[in-house]
């Protein structure tokens, strides 16, 4: 009797998210065979994975990138963050409706429109998500270099890449924007998975808590999941100075950017960013809920530009759009 494969439907996310039904192990072990030595019977009569093993999360997040996003190689190291697609993917889908929504009309796709990836990190994934389903391009930043040669590897590795990615090094750590974007850069929308915790400490405590839920058993040591480097997990401050910072540093760039974003995990954090970009004199500013499950997740948009000239933007750098908003409302 063939087990269900529908086990870990994520109820909430986003209705362009190709994941919002669960997984078919069947038809994902099919394109990646390495994910085979880790399906079970979840003892449901499902077909799942232990998701508190680090190899088992790994492979199947290169399944689902091989089948829905068309990757032909991608490889992680061991020791770098690997994060679940599917969350990733709803942070694409959302940024398309802020700018949607912003426009009026449809959901701009193609070349054209430019995203800057703050912390791409050593698996790509946002680019690759970003491309696969609206053809944008990407600008990925991050600190480490040994990161960045692994995703530029991937992009190396994958034509559909190799024209549309470029990945950048930040020589200045508690630098954004600076020796990233050049003059003639103009992006349309930017995007980030901050890091969270504020200490070393505090983020091998937060990979215990988790591995715990997930095995169903206390966990006394830090084994991560998904993976992570210092830089990846904790800075000073945690998230809240992260963003915070970033808020101020955006104000250079005020003209360059069509629409700044973060994630924000913690939903006590956003009055204070808030006020923050009040502070900045934002000409608008936006919280975009999303939900995984029972996760809640959100993401803190903001813009210098004001109505007109936003419009002006769209009408030069907005080529092509798809969809009707009547469409995407359905």
């Amino acid at each position: 009797m063939t087990k269900k494969t529908g086990e870990n439907a994520k109820p909430g996310l986003h209705k362009r998210n190709r994941h919002r039904f669960g997984y078919n192990f069947e038809e994902l072990v099919g394109v990646c065979f390495d994910l085979k030595q880790f399906v079970r019977d979840n003892g449901y009569g499902q077909l799942s994975i232990d998701f508190s093993n680090p190899e088992a999360v790994v492979s199947l997040n290169k399944a689902l990138l091989i089948k829905y996003y068309a990757v032909q190689q991608w490889h992680l190291p061991a020791d770098n963050l690997c994060p679940p697609v599917p969350g990733r993917a709803d942070y694409i889908h959302f940024l398309a409706d802020l700018l949607s929504d912003d426009s009026g009309s449809g959901y701009p796709v193609g070349q054209s429109i430019r995203a800057l990836d703050i912390g791409v990190g050593a698996n790509c994934i946002y680019p690759i998500v970003g491309q696969a389903e609206y053809g944008w391009t990407f600008i990925g930043s991050d600190i480490d270099k040994k990161s960045l040669a692994n995703a530029q590897e991937i992009v190396d590795r994958n034509p559909g890449l190799q024209k549309t990615v470029e990945l950048r090094f930040q020589s200045q750590p508690e630098r954004l924007f600076d020796n990233i974007l050049q003059p003639e850069d103009f992006i349309d929308i930017t995007l980030c998975n901050p890091p969270f915790h504020d200490s070393a400490q505090s983020a091998a405590a937060g990979s215990i808590r988790k591995q715990s839920n997930l095995s169903k058993k206390s966990v006394k040591s830090s084994v991560l999941n998904f993976g992570g480097q210092n830089n990846e997990l904790w800075c000073k401050g945690g998230e809240l100075s992260f963003i915070k910072n970033m808020i101020d540093q955006s104000q250079s760039y005020r003209s360059q950017v069509y629409f700044f974003t973060s994630l924000v995990s913690r939903k006590a954090h956003v009055p204070e960013l808030l006020k923050a970009l009040n502070r900045a004199g934002v000409a608008e500013k936006r919280v975009v809920e999303m939900q995984q499950g029972n996760k809640q997740s959100r993401f803190i948009a903001w813009t210098f530009l004001n109505s007109g000239q936003r419009n002006q933007w769209r009408e030069n750098k907005w080529t092509s759009v798809i969809n009707s908003k009547k469409d995407l409302k359905k």
